[in-house]
């Protein structure tokens, strides 16, 4: 099929659109009413969050699966986007998604933190659903759009969709770490996967560790050229590899937080756990990545060590299901689940826990109640591209009060220095950050707080969309 046949006025998918954003998922989920009606809302998570005002703005089509097996619906507008559903079959879920992407590639660009598997079928099955994803970008893009693919699913999309639309302005982003040479050379189809990237015109990490890494891999693999932040390709064409750190929307999350109501629901929450003088709080999907039980292990030995109690502090852990077809994320949450009961059997009391475990979806306004709510928020993982718990938790403390605990191996602590900053590897340094947390003067939380709030509110999505985009638009034309 030609460029004109592909970039047209319209497509087989429907209208054609100038700005295009590809990711694994479509930004809703469909949700059955009582009375049998199929809706739409939209989804929760860090890329739908932080795409949804740039997609209105730009009255972009996205593309991707909408979390159904084998029959896809069409094209259609909801929330102010124009969404194309990209179908997978039980198969392709099985072997695309749930092991190339998140057992292969998700363990290993996270410091193989669990062992990464590599098989044959698993990488067929990633090259198939890559292809459909840039054969449909390819339909809905007019001629010279911009296309924004999204994260580690999707790594082959740029090639592939250059190789049909040489036309298209290309940008991809991944949103979880890349690893450097040690860890990426053991991956048997390394250098397939850096070809595909190489599709964009830009490529844009969390941090510059990992653009670096990914240069030094073109470098180290490919043998091509590298000056700065580019990458010389033998076709002539020049690739840009820079760090873009992801942000969120800022103002939707304060807007939410100054609600009466919202103040209500944070009293409600302090009440029903016994109205503890500290409140520390963990949100986070439920993933061997995010250090869930490193920081209720640190908690608990303060609680056996005497250095807290019950009533002085207590826990809140938000545990989001994830991935629950996956054998390692079962076992995550047995383990987590046996220590919490650990935990509160020996130090909790009646009408107080030690640990308020929660493993659910929340609404977003549940969310922001428990912000609130919370005195000091524990952002621990063991390895994460940016995380954006802690920014929508500095967003909701729009009074200045809060502490932040967070991991030094999160994108988000190269940004925000005036955190209580930790390695989670080493407990006895976990528990004296906590503790520190805890008992931090309230005039030095305020000072903390506040450097905080004045950087997210001068780096949020608007200007982390508009930097990439910008620069996108000003990459070398192919």
């Amino acid at each position: 099929m030609t460029t004109e046949s592909y970039g047209g006025r319209r497509s087989g998918l429907g209208r054609v659109s100038s700005f295009v954003v590809v990711a694994n998922r479509l930004p809703v989920d469909r949700v059955e009413e009582p009375d049998g009606t199929l809706t739409w809302r939209r989804s929760p998570g860090g890329l739908v969050t932080a795409l949804d005002p740039v997609m209105r703005a730009n009255k972009g089509a996205w593309i991707g699966w909408a979390g159904t097996t084998d029959e896809a619906p069409e094209p259609f507008d909801e929330a102010g986007m124009h969404l194309v559903p990209v179908r997978l079959t039980a198969e392709d879920v099985e072997k695309y998604y749930e092991g190339f992407s998140n057992a292969t590639l998700w363990p290993l660009y996270h410091d193989v933190i669990a062992p990464p598997e590599y098989r044959r079928d698993w990488w067929e099955a990633y090259c198939q659903v890559n292809r459909r994803f840039a054969e449909a970008a390819a339909r809905v893009a007019a001629q010279g759009a911009l296309v924004w693919v999204h994260d580690y699913q999707l790594q082959l999309v740029p090639e592939m969709l250059r190789a049909i639309r040489p036309d298209l302005r290309i940008g991809f982003f991944l949103h979880i770490p890349f690893p450097p040479v040690e860890l990426y050379a053991r991956l048997p189809w390394r250098q397939a996967i850096l070809r595909g990237l190489l599709g964009a015109d830009l490529v844009g990490f969390q941090r510059p560790g990992a653009a670096s890494n990914f240069l030094r891999l073109t470098r180290r693999l490919l043998g091509y050229q590298t000056q700065r932040d580019r990458v010389f390709l033998p076709d002539g064409r020049v690739v840009r590899a820079r760090s873009f750190p992801i942000s969120i929307d800022v103002g939707e999350l304060e807007e939410i937080a100054r609600r009466p109501e919202t103040e209500r629901r944070a009293w409600e929450i302090r009440e029903e756990i016994g109205a503890p003088s500290k409140i520390l709080l963990g949100i986070d999907r439920l993933d061997y990545t995010k250090g869930i039980g490193e920081r209720i292990h640190a908690f608990a030995e303060l609680l056996g060590d005497g250095l807290l109690t019950p009533e002085e502090a207590t826990f809140i852990q938000v545990a989001t299901p994830s991935r629950e077809r996956v054998e390692q994320y079962q076992r995550l949450r047995d383990d987590v689940e046996l220590m919490v009961g650990r935990v509160n059997g020996a130090y909790g009391r009646i009408g107080r826990p030690a640990v308020t475990y929660l493993h659910t979806s929340h609404e977003r306004s549940e969310l922001v109640a428990l912000y609130r709510a919370a005195d000091v928020m524990v952002v621990t993982p063991l390895r994460d591209g940016m995380n954006l718990v802690a920014k929508e938790y500095i967003a909701c403390r729009y009074d200045h009060t809060g502490v932040l605990v967070l991991s030094e191996f999160a994108g988000a602590a190269d940004e925000f220095r005036q955190a209580i900053l930790v390695n989670p590897y080493d407990v006895d340094m976990l528990k004296r950050r906590l503790l520190e947390a805890i008992r931090l003067e309230p005039r030095e939380a305020t000072r903390k707080m506040r450097a905080m709030r004045r950087h997210l509110v001068e780096h949020d999505v608007d200007r982390w969309a508009n930097s990439f985009l910008s620069e996108l638009r000003g990459a070398q034309r192919p």
